[in-house]
């Protein structure tokens, strides 16, 4: 099963491109998600981690850096979580 998930916030730090040894282009980030709900006049966020590949990749580290604004369109699938907790 997948999921898909549209987030939208701010980058937390510049992103950096990196290579696979097979030639990918790969970029790992992170983005700060704004909570609607706000107690108390206090503002929240959720920090979420992503993962662009390729051509993404690539546009992601030409055109955005940190503080600018993205809206990512997410491919998530359940992990196996171990029972022992």
């Amino acid at each position: 099963m997948i999921n898909n998930v549209v987030i939208m916030g701010r980058l937390t730090k510049d992103p950096e491109l990196k290579t696979t040894q097979s030639g990918l282009s790969v970029v790992s980030f992170t983005v700060a998600v704004d909570r609607n709900c706000q107690k108390d006049g206090e503002r929240r966020a959720d920090f979420l981690n992503v993962v662009a590949w390729r051509q993404t990749a690539e546009f992601v580290e030409k055109y955005f850096a940190k503080g600018s604004m993205i809206a990512c369109l997410l491919y998530t699938s359940p992990s196996p979580r171990d029972p022992k907790t």
